[in-house]
């Protein structure tokens, strides 16, 4: 079976946009099947540099068919200032397909999500902003709008109207704001319909005839494992399934036409936002990360948390996942390290265990326990063959590879496309 899955083994902002890149050079469909534009994804060819919010990293390739899935929420006003980039910039998008399924993205949705957080307090997730989680709240309460409700302009604006009365009660009781108006967002939303109508399909039985057809189909995730809404470190988590098996769902396939699953992973550990993070270094270690590794956030610059490789969060991914294989992005950003930490272990109390868990209040309590390999204090940028790299940085992938008991296929040691290294190929 000819598809394959990517999704991020950690928290996220794991490379997947270069990797997507990389991989869809060799496939012949893109799915992009959950998350909404909270997710940025970065990839860099020759001395060009894209930041894709919505649409799949495999558009910079002319030939390759690109899909917006089902149980993607789509901001419509974000997504037309993307294509609008990328078509100044001579980017073809004639192979964009768009789900008919795919939730709305509205206004107030955005405006709740801004101060929902606030009242959380102490509490608080960290969103973006971007009106994500309440998308997906009404997506399950039944009350959320879809693509294909742009096309049936009395029918849309019934339902607007409805669901306006009840989150302008909210707006106005709770949080002292004016609403909106129903008219104001019905006339906003339509024109964006009438846009974008020509991209908008069955994505399901194009995803299905491709299959069928044997072609190379990889369903490409937002955020990471260890930020999905079930088995993610909740509440520190996003609203959708990253997983691997949310692709089933979320691209509208039977789980029998997965054929592989890739996971990718950062050298080291990286997270966005709130949340237990036992590895961090918030010191000159985790600067220096964040610094050689550019570790800002795509989507809203924030600085990410940096710390050391988490090898039972890694291997817990792993098997929640079904990986078959794993992406190691970013080692070149381990060069200039002396001794590289791994942890292989939490101290809970008098207790080590060493198994990866979710529950938070473990997490925020534990010391996690390392081992110490040697760095190689040597530039990898320039790396093309494994046989290439020094022997330590050998030596730290075979390490990952036996603690987590899965092999590692690629190695990324830079940004661009050049700056990969092929152990094992995928596609």
């Amino acid at each position: 079976m000819p598809g394959i899955v990517l999704v991020g083994a950690q928290w996220g902002d794991e490379g997947k946009g270069k990797i997507t890149d990389m991989l869809a050079e060799g496939v012949d469909m893109v799915v992009r099947y959950q998350g909404g534009s909270n997710a940025g994804h970065t990839v860099k060819v020759d001395n060009e540099e894209y930041i894709l919010h919505l649409i799949p990293s495999g558009i910079l390739y002319k030939d390759k068919i690109c899909i917006i899935g089902d149980d993607v929420v789509v901001d419509p006003k974000t997504l037309i200032d993307e294509m609008d980039q990328l078509m100044a910039r001579g980017v073809c998008l004639d192979n964009l397909r768009i789900s008919g399924n795919a939730h709305l993205v509205m206004p107030y949705h955005k405006t709740l999500d801004k101060f929902e957080e606030e009242l959380k307090g102490k509490h608080k997730l960290g969103t973006t902003g971007r009106g994500i989680g309440p998308a997906y709240v009404d997506k399950m309460a039944r009350v959320g709008l879809r693509f294909n409700d742009l096309f049936d302009r009395e029918e849309f604006i019934g339902r607007l109207g409805h669901t306006l009365k009840y989150k302008n009660l909210i707006l106005r009781e709770i949080f002292k704001h004016e609403g909106f108006e129903t008219d104001v967002i019905a006339e906003e939303y339509l024109a964006y319909g009438d846009r974008l109508k020509k991209y908008v399909s069955d994505t399901s039985i194009l995803i299905h005839n491709a299959l069928r057809e044997e072609k190379f189909v990889l369903f490409e995730g937002a955020q990471g494992t260890l930020l999905d809404v079930t088995h993610g470190t909740y509440p520190y988590v996003t609203s959708s399934h990253p997983v691997a098996g949310g692709a089933c769902v979320g691209a509208g396939v039977g789980p029998t036409k997965i054929s592989r699953v890739l996971g990718i992973t950062k050298a080291y550990t990286t997270r966005v936002g709130e949340g237990p993070f036992p590895t961090e270094q918030i010191n000159e270690v985790g600067e220096l990360m964040r610094k050689k590794g550019g570790e800002y956030g795509a989507t809203t610059g924030r600085p990410r948390r940096c710390g050391w490789l988490d090898a039972l969060l890694l291997r817990y991914s792993a098997r929640i996942n079904g990986m078959s294989a794993l992406a190691m992005t970013k080692l070149d950003v381990l060069d200039e390290f002396d001794t590289i930490k791994v942890c292989v272990g939490y101290k809970v109390g008098n207790e080590v265990i060493s198994e990866f868990t979710t529950d938070f209040r473990k997490l925020r309590e534990c010391t996690p326990v390392y081992e110490d390999l040697p760095g190689w204090k040597t530039d990898t940028s320039h790396v093309k063959d494994y046989r290439d790299l020094p022997e330590a940085a050998q030596n730290y992938v075979k390490y990952i590879e036996r603690i987590i008991k899965t092999p590692i296929s690629i190695i990324s040691v830079g940004p661009r496309r050049a700056q990969t290294v092929i152990l094992r190929k995928f596609v």
